[in-house]
């Protein structure tokens, strides 16, 4: 019987311990409801959060179209059609449930690239889902979604670097998936 070595023993626990420690941070991020912070104008771009099963986690481009009154909006989606596929499919929401565009970080992503834990966002589907680098074979990305359980192998050009919006600005979580409290 071989010696088992206590070194790769303690990285397997600790790559564990760590992937079930962002896994509890993204899901209490991703089933939050964002502050109204904010009263928002025609014409103005968003991502729309989907608290639908199987969804959750995943942001759309959209832009408002009007406000219906009590900080609700009509919305038209850049990505996601109507079911005949005929135009942009088009919903009404409570600002609750959406936030302004993130700024583009491609600088900082294409200077320093990607790290193990790092949380990010991937474009897939139509839209923005939310999840961490799980791991990094050749050129891509493993990004593993909690919301999901899936982890999926991604070339660089589909991730952003995640931000949350919080009191009325954006927040660039840290490097490598270190846990804070963003309320």
């Amino acid at each position: 019987m071989a010696p088992i070595n206590i070194t790769e023993m303690n990285s397997v626990q600790l790559h564990q311990s760590r992937m079930a420690m962002l896994s509890e941070s993204i899901k209490s991020i991703a089933f939050k409801k964002q502050q109204i912070t904010k009263e928002y104008e025609k014409g103005d771009e968003v991502e729309v959060a989907s608290q639908e099963l199987g969804f959750i986690g995943s942001y759309y481009a959209a832009t408002i179209i009007c406000s219906t009154g009590d900080d609700y909006y009509r919305i038209k989606y850049k990505t996601l059609l109507t079911d005949d596929e005929s135009e942009p499919l088009e919903d009404v929401f409570s600002a609750a449930k959406f936030r302004p565009v993130p700024p583009n970080l491609d600088e900082t992503m294409s200077e320093n690239g990607f790290r193990l834990y790092d949380m990010v966002d991937v474009f897939d589907n139509d839209g923005w889902w939310f999840g961490f680098i799980s791991a990094k074979v050749g050129d891509e990305y493993y990004v593993y979604f909690p919301t999901t359980g899936d982890n999926i192998a991604y070339p660089p050009h589909v991730l952003r670097f995640h931000q949350e919006w919080s009191y009325g600005k954006w927040i660039f979580l840290p490097r490598q998936g270190k846990i804070f409290n963003l309320y």
